[in-house]
């Protein structure tokens, strides 16, 4: 009689290893997208998830696009889901290093509520100004702005948005006294800078760089260490006015927190895998962005040394969300 009970945990031991390491995948994956349609968020995300499914034999990757409040609305959600390899979140440097520092609260913790899993692309943001402003390198304009200090604008897509981060360390990198002028989105602010209603913007490639190859709008450089191969003929900022300089947008996927070590690592190597294909390679660079592979581990770091960054930064420009 006592030996059953034995007896049954015995058998059930094989059936319940099974389940605890049930294949990956084995229904339709989910990449939150915490921002709307088409921009540059999901402009990335859209062609991992098509070659996700190609690699994973045809199972299903959709793009769920969760936007509200700066991407926490979604970010909050993905930290709630169970932690089994098939909801993952695009993670941005918005959501997961300028959140915590520019809105009072926030409903997730971008360090201990996710599990980092693969760094997927690093898209520079580029210095952008009209035609009619007298500036055509990055020097020029902080020599212009050292002369006409509090009288230049510039604009972003909001408060606290990435448009908003990127120039104000540029002008905290420059020592020069800047106008913020926020809008609801980059299209607003595209067309009011197209327009010559606004003087200069510090966003990502693909809000800007169609109009400066068509002459509308003037590059003066762009924010990552070393020119983008992307963005050929468009020098760095730290190249030609301010060594040191760099800040990019990252994009990569993450995961509930307390997904598996060996899932993550799973996921890490067929993303990884995909970014060393031509198809994302030509793709992003459509987009203005570069492919970054990393591991989890290189991933992590980044997410935490940016934390710390924007924490210095943001509080030094006393930057707050709307």
């Amino acid at each position: 009689m006592k030996r059953r009970p034995l007896l049954t945990a015995m058998l059930a031991a094989p059936a319940l290893a099974h389940a605890q390491a049930a294949p990956w995948p084995n229904r339709p994956i989910t990449i939150v997208v915490p921002f709307p349609p088409g921009g540059s968020n999901d402009l990335l995300a859209r062609p991992i998830a098509q070659r996700l499914q190609q690699v994973l034999n045809g199972n299903p990757v959709v793009i769920e696009n969760r936007g509200g409040a700066g991407g926490s609305v979604g970010a909050a959600m993905v930290a709630r889901a169970a932690p089994d390899g098939h909801t993952l979140m695009w993670g941005h440097i918005g959501t997961l290093a300028v959140n915590p520092w520019v809105y009072p609260t926030i409903p997730y913790d971008p360090i201990k509520d996710f599990a980092p899993v693969a760094l997927v692309a690093l898209l520079p943001s580029v210095l952008t100004v009209h035609p009619s402003i007298p500036a055509r390198t990055a020097a020029e304009f902080i020599a212009l702005a050292k002369a006409r200090p509090g009288t230049l604008e510039y604009g972003s897509a909001g408060n606290g948005a990435a448009s908003h981060i990127t120039m104000a360390a540029f002008a905290d990198a420059a020592g020069i006294d800047l106008v913020h002028v926020p809008y609801r989105g980059n299209g607003p602010m595209l067309t009011d800078l197209l327009a010559g209603r606004l003087k200069a913007t510090f966003a990502g490639a693909p809000v800007v760089v169609p109009a400066t190859r068509d002459g509308l709008l003037v590059a003066l450089g762009v924010s990552s260490a070393a020119p983008s191969a992307a963005l050929p003929g468009i020098p760095s900022i730290a190249q030609t006015a301010l060594p040191g300089f760099e800040l990019v947008q990252w994009h990569g996927l993450v995961a509930p927190a307390a997904t598996p070590p060996e899932l993550v690592a799973r996921i890490n190597a067929v993303v990884n895998g995909i970014l060393a294909g031509p198809e994302l390679t030509d793709r992003f660079k459509m987009e203005g962005a570069d492919p970054a592979p990393r591991t989890p581990a290189e991933f992590a770091t980044i997410i935490a040394a940016e934390n710390e960054r924007m924490r210095a930064l943001i509080g030094r420009a006393g930057i707050r969300a709307d």
